[in-house]
Parts: structure tokens; sequence; C-alpha cells
């Protein structure tokens, strides 16, 4: 089946930096691009960012272009989200998945395996 576990979610002043993983557990997804999305208190999930099998290709919501960086590191079977430079707007729960759908990679339906995310909380 697998799953996957998000964890480095914390509290941090603007202009901080954070470093989010998402681990797979029970099977592996290296041969699946992944994404990350990020969920504000009452508002819908959205794509943050997402990177193809073999790291080749990335892509990123426009509001953290420059800011985030997605990787992955498939020998430890582990997608991480550098986050530099954050701002408050960026407090949410950060939820990583799996690309299984040949629909948009920016649609939530197109993921599935979510993990149960970690939360971002960044003060002014």
């Amino acid at each position: 089946q697998g799953q996957l576990i998000e964890s480095g979610g914390g509290l941090e002043p603007a202009g901080g930096s954070l470093r989010l993983s998402c681990v797979a557990s029970g099977r592996s997804f290296n041969a699946y691009t992944m994404g990350w999305f990020r969920q504000a208190p009452g508002k819908e999930r959205d794509f943050v960012a997402a990177i193809t099998q073999n790291g080749g290709s990335t892509f990123y919501a426009d509001s953290v272009k420059g800011r985030f960086t997605i990787s992955r590191d498939n020998a430890e079977n582990t997608v991480y989200l550098q986050m530099n430079n954050l701002a408050p707007e960026d407090t949410a729960t950060y939820y990583c998945a799996v690309y299984v759908r040949s629909s948009s990679l920016y649609y939530t339906r197109s993921y599935s395996y979510w993990g149960q995310g970690t939360e971002v909380t960044v003060s002014s």
C-alpha cells in the first residue's frame, strides 16, 4: 500500500527557513512524480511544487518561485521542500502526495497517497 510521512514543520519568524521532508513508507514511489501542496485554515489545498521521477524537472507555484526548492533522494525514498525567506502568507499545513493521474500537475485530484501533513507557522 504505502504511505507518506511529512515532517520538519514548525514556527519561524518572517525571513526564516525550514526544510520539510516527506518519507515513503511501505513501498517506493521513486517511479512517480511527487508534489507538495499546502492548505491554510479555511482555504483550499493549493499546489506548491512538484518534481519528476529522476528530479530532472521541477515545477513551482508563482507564489513560491525563487524562495522554495523541491528535491528528492530516491535512495532514501524522500522528497524535500526547502523553504527560504518565509513570509506570514506561507503559514499552512503542508502535504506531500504522489502524482498518479494524467491530468494537470497542479490539481489535487491528480494525486494520491496523501500524508498527514506538517504545520508551518510564520510570524510577522
